[in-house]
């Protein structure tokens, strides 16, 4: 599986509006800054996740970004979708779902490809916003641990 950093940079904006922007909007630049995503780029992102339904922006000096949905109801698969297309393609191996005769490599590997394609779909589906805020927490700690004297 193949993601594109537009998706990756629309989680990782996801999980900085979770872990940040509960109680006031975030601004793109902000969000730029902490997760070294060109902000110009970032603002895209946040544009298109924003005609999905998972971000709303409010204009002016104090606005922002805000996620629409609770963390623990926006999946990876849901930005993934809002951000590159469909997750779950239903192609076949070369294509051509149409045809009379199916092809012996089609026959034999298709449903081997469709269940890939399912448990990816699953995996992906599974894991939240909130799961990752939640790592990145623990991340955060183990890079800088406190020291009690």
């Amino acid at each position: 599986m193949r993601v594109s950093h537009r998706a990756t940079y629309g989680i990782m904006a996801a999980v900085d509006l979770a872990m940040n922007g509960k109680s006031e909007p975030i601004q793109a630049r902000t969000i730029a800054k902490r997760q070294s995503i060109p902000v110009r780029f970032l603002e895209q992102v946040l544009h298109a996740m924003k005609k999905a339904g998972l971000v709303d922006s409010i204009r002016g000096a104090q606005g922002g970004y805000l996620l629409l949905k609770n963390p623990s109801e926006l999946s990876v698969a849901d930005i993934l979708e809002a951000l590159d297309g469909p997750v779950l393609h239903g192609g076949s191996l070369d294509g051509h779902t149409h045809e009379r005769r199916e092809s012996r490599q089609h026959l034999l590997l298709g449903r081997v490809w469709e269940q890939v394609e399912e448990a990816e779909r699953a995996v992906l589906e599974a894991i939240t916003i909130e799961s990752l805020v939640e790592r990145q927490r623990t991340l955060d700690q183990q890079q800088n641990p406190m020291y009690h004297i």
